[in-house]
């Protein structure tokens, strides 16, 4: 059986091989905005500051959830993302800290708050890991080893599903997570993998008391189908676009925007999708396949990335004549059509 650290380093050895990972169906290209020919703006003026988890942040971009683990490989990963989220103001969330458990010589690559003082930064542990033992004390290990400001648990149960050594039994799990949410004094987050997440999981989160909530839809990388390869079965392949398009996801969850904080993520790749996402009541909008390759090489590559998101997310923002975020976030008025 492949141990976690392997699964890592095939997972991006993969995602650079396969170029069809990347499935690039979110649904965002459907939704028309409604552009202005008098936005009655100044463009130095437009204000694209928001609050995520009572910080301030200078957009609503999130380096979505990608690794870490033993090695330099990927300890330079989440450093170079770590600075750029300090530079550019922007949250970060780890990829599963599972392996810190297991390997001590991988806590290093989520010891990340020296690098990142005063951006948020969000854990990460699969929720299924909650049926298999997991410790409360572990749970707390693994928010302090970042200095979290909230945590990830992530749910996969296509991916576990397809994965060789996968954890299957998701039975009752509501119940843990009600377990956690109770015991840690940071917001808990529950997101999906790529599949994203029904009313039904809404509502279930809720009732348990979680408050905050990333889509995580179909659209961007497909982790099914990077099992597949793992796995060599064509299951993973059958079920590469399986779930919620992004857009779907987005209009499901429209309901409890008032109850919940919604990330959107599940293949955004431009500033414009991001403002699609905002006008669909998303708080927040989560990014990492983009951010792998200039992660692999520098802080700066990563930082021209992010930087490139804003101009887009910016001047989307001027053309629709919204001064701040507040005048885009839920403005339905600014869609065409969706």
């Amino acid at each position: 059986m492949t141990d976690i650290q392997q699964r890592k380093l095939d997972h991006l050895a993969l995602l650079q091989q396969d170029p069809q990972i990347e499935r690039g169906d979110s649904g965002l290209a459907d939704i028309r905005l409604l552009h202005r020919a008098l936005p009655e703006l100044d463009f130095d003026e437009v204000d694209t500051r928001t609050t995520f988890l009572d910080i301030e942040v200078r957009f609503p971009f999130l380096i979505s959830s990608m690794t870490g683990g033993a090695g330099d490989t990927l300890q330079h990963i989440n450093q170079h993302l770590a600075e750029a989220a300090e530079a550019m103001q922007v949250p970060m969330a780890v990829g599963s800290q599972r392996i810190m458990l297991e390997r001590p010589d991988a806590r290093s690559s989520f010891q990340l708050r020296r690098f990142a003082p005063s951006v948020p930064l969000i854990a990460n542990l699969g929720a299924i890991q909650l049926n298999n033992g997991i410790a409360l004390t572990e749970i707390e290990e693994v928010i302090d080893t970042l200095d979290a400001d909230a945590l990830y648990l992530h749910l996969n149960p296509l991916q576990e599903v397809i994965q060789p050594e996968g954890n299957r039994n998701f039975a009752e799990l509501s119940d843990r997570i009600a377990e956690v949410v109770d015991s840690i004094d940071i917001p808990v987050i529950l997101k999906e993998v790529g599949c994203g997440l029904s009313p039904l999981d809404i509502e279930l989160g809720l009732r348990v008391g979680v408050r905050h909530f990333d889509l995580a839809a179909r659209g961007g990388t497909s982790w099914s189908r990077i099992e597949a390869h793992r796995s060599q079965d064509d299951l993973g392949l059958t079920f590469q676009d399986w779930g919620l398009t992004l857009k779907e996801a987005l209009k499901l969850a429209a309901p409890y925007r008032n109850q919940a904080t919604l990330i959107a993520s599940g293949g955004i790749r431009t500033g414009v999708d991001m403002v699609k996402c905002v006008i669909m009541g998303s708080s927040m909008c989560g990014v990492a396949a983009p951010l792998l390759a200039a992660a692999m090489e520098s802080t700066s590559a990563v930082i021209q990335v992010i930087e490139r998101f804003w101009k887009e997310y910016r001047t989307a923002q001027f053309l629709l004549g919204a001064p701040s975020f507040e005048h885009l976030f839920d403005n339905r008025q600014l869609l065409l059509s969706t």
